[in-house]
């Protein structure tokens, strides 16, 4: 069983927490916290000046302010800086009795992949891949408007409101809980005791700059963990390769796709705008979705609400 946080409503109390790395940019992550400011109550924030190198403080000081967060009974959200690296180094060390006596909701994306998935392995808490707060003042609408509707207890369609569409790559209908993110995280937490039970998952992934060889070479570690014959449907969200030697010989990201994906017994659909570019939608990890891909549609949903109304 889910347990489910309560919703967050504009003006509600939220934390600012960075368990990844510090913001590149100071101002941006002013701008972006006076941006949050204008919709909830920020009762306290990561401050800089605990760096320590490409992390935003030493490990057991980003696990303090985790477990204050949690443990206040008056906060609401767990909003995260940006991510980067360091979400990871974070589990062995975070008390998991506590969260699943105190369900918050946990708010970012990318390498906030790890505390997502490991949270609902060991807790039972939904999550939202959702903006982190060195984005807020960028923005546009649609992506607020997504991230809010999932958080005030909202269940919109997947993509409402951006201009992208889902496009099957392999057809068939799938209900389970919406687990993944990051791919390369995702990866990372493989036999750990961290990892979530992928069976009868719907399982979504994106990536940024990773050239196709590397995206081929998760994907087959994906199989070979035993992953992709679990799960019950793929949704494929922003790939990106990054710069490419033009004198190197390669497959295209959708060559990768086509070899993993194409012919699988489950749905399996690409073009989701969820990935580490605006506009995103938010996504609600853990709770259950239904999925169907057919030759001329596609489309996601999901069967019940993130938040405990």
């Amino acid at each position: 069983m889910l347990r489910r946080p309560p919703p967050l409503t504009p003006g509600a109390p939220v934390a600012v927490v960075a368990p990844a790395s510090p913001p590149r940019s100071a101002d941006a992550y002013r701008a972006g916290l006076d941006c949050l400011r204008a919709t909830y109550d920020v009762q306290w924030a990561w401050t800089p000046g605990s760096e320590r190198g490409y992390l935003a403080a030493p490990d057991r000081d980003r696990v303090a302010a985790l477990h204050s967060a949690i443990e206040d009974p008056d906060i609401r959200a767990l909003i995260c800086v940006r991510g980067g690296y360091g979400s990871l180094r974070l589990l062995p060390r975070i008390d998991w009795n506590l969260a699943r006596q105190h369900p918050t909701l946990l708010v970012g994306y990318s390498d906030v992949t790890a505390l997502h998935l490991a949270l609902y392995a060991k807790a039972s808490w939904p999550g939202l891949s959702g903006p982190v707060i060195t984005e807020w003042a960028q923005a546009d609408d649609a992506t607020l408007a997504s991230f809010q509707n999932w958080a005030e207890g909202d269940t919109p369609t997947f993509g409402d409101g951006f201009d992208t569409s889902l496009t099957a790559l392999a057809h068939g209908t799938a209900s389970g809980p919406l687990l993944g993110g990051n791919l390369t995280v995702l990866t990372r937490l493989l036999g750990t005791p961290f990892v979530p039970d992928f069976e009868g998952a719907v399982l979504v992934l994106e990536e940024v700059a990773e050239a196709p060889y590397r995206v081929d070479r998760m994907l087959t570690h994906l199989q070979q963990a035993g992953v992709m014959d679990a799960v019950a449907g793929v949704v494929l969200g922003s790939f990106t390769t990054g710069s490419l030697d033009s004198h190197t010989p390669t497959l295209s990201l959708s060559d990768v796709f086509q070899d993993h994906l194409g012919d699988r017994p489950y749905p399996v659909v690409s073009g989701l705008s969820y990935g580490h570019h605006l506009p995103r939608c938010s996504l609600p990890l853990g709770v259950p979705v239904h999925l169907r891909a057919t030759p001329t549609h596609a489309a996601l949903e999901a069967e019940a609400p993130l938040v405990n109304l």
